[in-house]
């Protein structure tokens, strides 16, 4: 069983490949994960970076009204945004950031969701790009700017209410990306207010059990389709894929991609919005 979407997938060498291809645009998504909140992916993109590379900032290009982290923007906001970094609609973005796969999947997931499908994710990322000792360098790159047109499809983002309507309705399967402790409660929230567990009915999909353990990346997809359908998840309905804050979540739905699923979208808020409200129920 091949990948549905491999296009959506580049790996290192073919990315070694096309550097100076006027027609592909790098993006580091690099984000500090919950909890370690002390590191600057920015200033860690200045200091070193995959030559030609534009940082793409996940909490910057985000609805800044918003008390929850990097939620959404509107399509205007997102479309100045990439469209300053060099970024138009024609443009073959990759993505990758610092860790692997954890918040390269969100920026993905942002272009597919604002009406530009031609984007795709290092295969092992930035971690896997260092090791086979490629080309990195420094500085912050200012590429010209570029028309980028954007509209949201509302099908590809769910809100608390559609969350919770789903509890009762089970139209759709929620798949939490979140570490079993989390899931569980049996670990605190690594964000200070929140209560542990997980929203009713959902089974859990750690996102790093889509990695090969000995190089971070993709699994095959025989082994992509079963680690879902071990963790318990009816692929044959609807996905909402859920998290911490709406970033690893969209690692779910980048496998679902990679297997031909497309019918999944991403609850927003996540825990961060869910595990803060009184009036969100919750399980452990």
């Amino acid at each position: 069983m091949d990948y549905v979407n491999p296009e959506s997938l580049v790996s290192t060498e073919w990315l070694a490949a096309n550097l100076t291809n006027d027609a592909v645009r790098i993006v580091d998504a690099s984000l500090p994960p919950a909890g370690d909140e002390g590191r600057d992916a920015k200033a860690e993109f200045a200091a070193r970076h995959i030559p030609g590379a534009v940082f793409f900032d996940i909490d910057g290009i985000a609805d800044r009204e918003s008390a929850l982290p990097h939620m959404m923007p509107d399509a205007e906001t997102f479309a100045a945004s990439v469209g300053a970094l060099g970024i138009g609609n024609g443009t073959r973005v990759v993505v990758y950031d610092t860790h692997g796969l954890f918040s390269a999947a969100r920026a993905w997931w942002m272009f597919r969701a604002f009406g530009h499908d031609d984007v795709a994710i290092l295969d092992g990322g930035f971690p896997k790009w260092v090791r086979e000792d490629r080309a990195i360098e420094p500085g912050a790159p200012q590429p010209p700017p570029a028309r980028f047109d954007a509209r949201l499809d509302p099908g590809m983002v769910r809100d608390f209410d559609q969350v919770l309507a789903n509890i009762e309705s089970r139209d759709a399967q929620v798949i939490d990306a979140r570490g079993s402790p989390r899931f569980t409660a049996s670990a605190p929230e690594p964000r200070a207010g929140l209560r542990g567990g997980h929203i009713p009915g959902s089974v859990n999909l750690p996102y790093p059990d889509l990695l090969k353990t000995e190089d971070g990346t993709l699994l095959a997809a025989t082994d992509l389709a079963k680690a879902f359908s071990q963790a318990g998840a009816d692929l044959a309905r609807p996905v909402i894929a859920t998290c911490g804050s709406g970033v690893t979540a969209a690692a779910l739905v980048f496998a679902l991609h990679l297997l031909g699923k497309d019918d999944a979208a991403i609850y927003d808020g996540s825990w961060s919005e869910w595990g803060g409200r009184q009036d969100a129920p919750v399980e452990t």
